[in-house]
């Protein structure tokens, strides 16, 4: 095949900082590693949204969730299928479209889960399909799969481990830290992982192959199998970045979550007794770290089988891109989760591309995004690019300021040296100035601070200028 096979790796709610290549020591990761070594590292990417479905659908249209009308993982804002979109556009320009794992481009349906039964699911496969997707074997997230009947849990029930998972999930004293229980070829990722290669060896159509592999992994639940938990070296788990008493304030957004209050509201709280992460003891905090880094573990093994099955297929002539939607706290500060944050874990996430026909690894520092993902794929499949908000990666000839984070009441910019984050839904409210130079850890609140009123009202304006056109065009 002359036209390049474009393979799509994410997974959710990865923390970089945890993969060998981004200075991880706690598992190894040398197939995602390989990618940084031998393809361009994208050192400074963040993505559009600290919450899933807006992130994933910024990848898919190119959009900031303002634009795509897909801004939050609870309203009933799912994404237009009249959009143009990744897979309508790769099928136009004479693709076949293939996703495994993970879509979360609706909302779903939260309340109507059931400790005792897994429901119907149908509706939501249909709706993917109808956004453009020819295959789809369909995983759409961890929880959701024993919640609800995706092919993922369907395969599972049949092998004799749904209902153990689906206890596993909803027991509240594992307060979401388990080993997963069943094989570790059971496990959500390996199904996804293999899922893909399998069809990228099997893959005889004509067309060129775009190929989303969506691992749900290492979002919690933090459930890696046994054997994986037993390659982590726990000396070596990532530094739980924090200072005491960082979250006293009441300016800071996540106070409550920390302490307990009316607005504990980031995932970690929510297990958490008296909804205060302060009251995990530190060997909960160990057992979580360590049940992430194996599941990262766990990915990585797949992503080696994937780019095996893509080498054998296609030698050189794809591109393989591996990022994430969002990233994970992952105890820094005392929290986990990604609920209304615009810290550096989760809002910098790991860009790695390998071109086709590279052949050296490179780095690029320039401030981009998620929204880069989708013209930098058609760019490479030779097919036109619709109005969006991101650039081509292949073009080097243009470079971005400012990029912006996006939610529900939630809305972030940053150049890349310091930050104002503003919160306003409901009882929510909060305002952080964070300055990334004389504060990398981000521990300080400055935004009544006389010395930092000029750089704030920059960040304010651009996010005024960032909205404006399409509230009041």
């Amino acid at each position: 095949m002359d036209r390049k096979a474009i393979i799509l790796i994410t997974c959710d709610e990865l923390n970089k900082n945890v993969l060998g290549c981004c200075g991880g020591q706690a598992v190894e990761t040398p197939w995602i590693d390989s990618l940084a070594r031998d393809g361009v590292d994208y050192g400074n990417c963040y993505t559009t949204s600290p919450w899933c479905l807006p992130a994933r659908c910024s990848i898919m249209t190119g959009l900031y969730p303002h634009h795509s009308g897909a801004y939050s993982n609870f309203r009933k804002c799912a994404l237009d299928n009249g959009l143009p979109n990744l897979f309508t556009s790769m099928k136009k320009g004479g693709y076949h479209t293939s996703v495994f794992g993970k879509c979360h481009f609706a909302p779903v349906p939260y309340g109507e889960t059931r400790a005792d039964r897994t429901l119907p699911y149908d509706s939501f496969k249909t709706y993917y399909e109808s956004l453009g997707i020819e295959h789809l074997e369909l995983e759409d997230d961890k929880q959701v799969s024993v919640w609800f009947y995706d092919d993922y849990s369907k395969e599972l029930e049949k092998a004799g481990y749904l209902k153990a998972y689906r206890d596993a999930v909803w027991n509240e004293s594992y307060q979401k830290v388990f080993p997963f229980p069943g094989p570790s070829e059971w496990h959500p990722d390996a199904w996804v992982g293999r899922k893909a290669a399998e069809y990228i060896r099997q893959y005889n159509c004509e067309k060129p192959l775009f190929a989303w592999v969506s691992f749900s992994g290492p979002h919690y639940t933090f459930d890696a199998p046994e054997e994986y938990l037993a390659q982590v070296d726990t000396n070596r788990l990532p530094s739980r970045k924090r200072r005491e008493g960082e979250l006293e304030g009441t300016d800071r957004i996540h106070h409550d979550s920390y302490y307990g209050g009316i607005n504990a509201n980031i995932d970690g709280s929510r297990t958490a007794e008296g909804h205060a992460c302060q009251n995990y003891p530190e060997e909960y905090w160990k057992r979580l770290q360590t049940a992430y880094c194996a599941n990262v573990k766990l990915i990585d093994d797949w992503v080696g089988e994937i780019l095996r099955a893509v080498s054998e297929k296609y030698g050189d002539n794809a591109m393989v891109i591996f990022t994430a939607d969002h990233g994970e706290m992952l105890g820094n500060h005392g929290l986990w989760g990604k609920h209304n944050c615009a810290y550096e874990e989760v809002w910098k996430i790991p860009l790695l591309i390998r071109y086709p026909g590279q052949k050296e690894g490179k780095t690029d520092k320039r401030l981009v995004n998620s929204t880069d993902f989708l013209p930098t794929c058609l760019d490479v499949a030779g097919i036109s690019v619709p109005p969006c908000d991101g650039h081509s990666l292949c073009d080097t000839g243009w470079s971005r300021e400012y990029t912006f984070a996006e939610g529900e009441g939630f809305l972030a910019v940053t150049d890349g040296t310091c930050k104002y984050v503003h919160v306003q839904k409901g009882t929510e409210n909060g305002r952080e100035f964070l300055d990334l130079e004389t504060d990398p850890g981000e521990f300080e609140n400055k935004a009544m601070l006389e010395a930092c009123q000029e750089k704030k009202a920059r960040l304010q304006e651009k996010l005024v200028e960032h909205l404006l056109p399409s509230v009041l065009a």
